[in-house]
């Protein structure tokens, strides 16, 4: 039997040249998914049994019978205990901490539906009362009785004016958020009228080519879409910077970019610090690459052969930087100084001091603090993060309570209840991350606008029956939670 040992990551001396890139693959599929367990096919593997002593305790009609060919397992199981999973890790070793990655780029991972005891959110109720002192204000200004159109969903999310308290969320350079399906994402997103984030990596990975380059950039195509579709006064496009950005100086590029030179001059340009991710707090970006792309990533990342020596497919990963109290007052205080037409947010993973770190990040001056919730996540990340890690959306915004400046959220939003939960506990908006992926992979021309359209529907409905016509009016009054027994605070 031969143990399989992880190589030693590659290591190669960093080189911050700008303009170094790898091959953008285009990506359309056709089905996206959320697997709620492990993947890969589990069978018993081949082993030569061993004798197993009867305890004096057993009997011996209970007691494990060898059999007689060796060459078949010897039908060892263990009711109650995950044994499949134990087995999976027997044959496969350090692969069965990763989804398989045959599914890399087609499925979008996140946590399984029994993780963190049941969705905290999901789980409250949204609870109208019966007198509704804000309708009446209401209908005296209109003259008439009020109506759920009356709701004014227009919201301001981290110094953009927004036609929905929605934006889009961060997709990285993961396969499936950096090629055919994000631009289709980021037109729509631009017709709504909502905020672009635009996830870490895409330089280091895709490269930075300016207008007139033959070779297609995939930041650029995304930019570019969006600003074809935007309309006046709406919207912006916000671009994430982790350490391996700044070593490319993604920031840098872009601001002295004239192509982004309308989005300055409009104020619709903000840079976001990324501390963090639902996915897999404490970890850096994780992504699949194959054995060429590996040898050029290299120079950037730390890759590792987790998928077996042989096997086509290597890990690619990002740090994941490292901050206190202090370092994030600095790095905020530098974005505001170099980049001072550019709203500055920050992004965090949902840590257990998460309301110490957004009140930091206010008392900053950042014009927007995102929380990722647990249930996060649209790459690629160790089961054990999505399932076992991090805090869920509702405990990180009861956690802050009353904030201090502009909240966004994101985790595992794709429907208005879920919407209106998040905006009661404290949020300005809410992201769409892998609810937007498949929305598009469905109709990449008007996937995401109609999910947008049932979820703002849905928003006007809930909203009007709390008594209330805009998302900032939500307060935790609104919900109950049964667990609690009484409203969250």
């Amino acid at each position: 039997m031969t143990i399989m040992i992880p190589a030693a990551p590659v290591v190669e001396p960093k080189t911050d040249d700008p303009t170094s890139s790898v091959p953008l693959t285009s990506y359309v599929p056709r089905t996206a998914s959320v697997p709620v367990t492990d993947p890969t096919p589990v069978t018993a593997p081949t082993r030569v049994p061993t004798p197993t002593p009867v305890p004096s305790s057993v009997s011996a009609a209970s007691a494990p019978t060898a059999p007689s060919d060796s060459s078949v397992p010897s039908g060892l199981s263990a009711p109650g205990f995950p044994e499949e999973q134990v087995r999976a890790r027997a044959r496969t070793g350090s692969a069965a901490v990763f989804p398989d990655p045959a599914g890399y780029g087609a499925h979008l991972f996140g946590p399984s539906a029994t993780a963190h005891g049941g969705d905290a959110l999901d789980r409250t109720r949204i609870v109208p009362p019966v007198f509704m002192p804000e309708r009446l204000e209401k209908l005296i200004d209109l003259a008439r009785e009020p109506e759920f159109g009356d709701v004014d969903l227009t919201a301001r999310v981290g110094g953009f004016t927004a036609r929905l308290p929605l934006y889009l969320s961060a997709f990285g350079s993961t396969r499936a958020g950096s090629g055919d399906l994000a631009v289709h994402a980021s037109r729509q997103a631009a017709r709504l009228g909502i905020p672009m984030v635009i996830g870490e990596n895409m330089v280091p990975v895709h490269g930075y080519r300016k207008a007139g380059d033959a070779t297609r950039s995939a930041l650029r195509a995304r930019v570019e879409a969006y600003l074809e579709a935007a309309p006046d006064g709406a919207g912006g496009i916000v671009v994430q910077q982790s350490t391996e950005d700044a070593d490319s100086e993604v920031w840098n590029l872009l601001y002295s970019d004239p192509a982004f030179r309308p989005l300055l001059e409009t104020g619709r340009l903000a840079f976001e610090l990324k501390t963090g991710q639902g996915a897999k707090p404490g970890l850096g970006g994780m992504t699949v690459v194959g054995r060429a792309e590996a040898e050029q990533l290299a120079r950037r990342f730390t890759v590792r052969e987790v998928f077996g020596e042989d096997a086509p497919q290597r890990l690619r990963c990002a740090t994941p930087g490292t901050f206190t109290e202090e370092i994030l007052r600095q790095q905020l205080r530098f974005m505001r100084n170099n980049f001072p037409k550019a709203r500055t947010w920050v992004k965090f993973h949902p840590g257990r001091d998460i309301e110490r770190a957004a009140r930091t990040a206010w008392a900053a001056g950042a014009d927007a603090v995102t929380v990722d919730g647990a249930e996060g996540g649209t790459g690629w990340a160790p089961g054990v993060f999505l399932d076992q890690v991090g805090l869920p959306l509702a405990e990180c915004l009861r956690r802050i309570g009353r904030p201090e400046g502009c909240l966004l959220a994101t985790g595992g939003v794709w429907e208005g209840g879920r919407a209106v939960r998040a905006l009661a506990l404290g949020a300005t908006a809410v992201g769409l991350g892998r609810a937007a992926l498949v929305a598009v992979d469905e109709d990449p021309e008007h996937g995401l606008e109609r999910l947008v359209e049932a979820l703002a529907l849905e928003l006007r409905l809930l909203i009007s029956a709390l008594g209330k016509y805009a998302p900032a009016a939500l307060a935790p009054d609104d919900l109950w939670d049964p667990a609690q027994g009484a409203v969250p605070c």
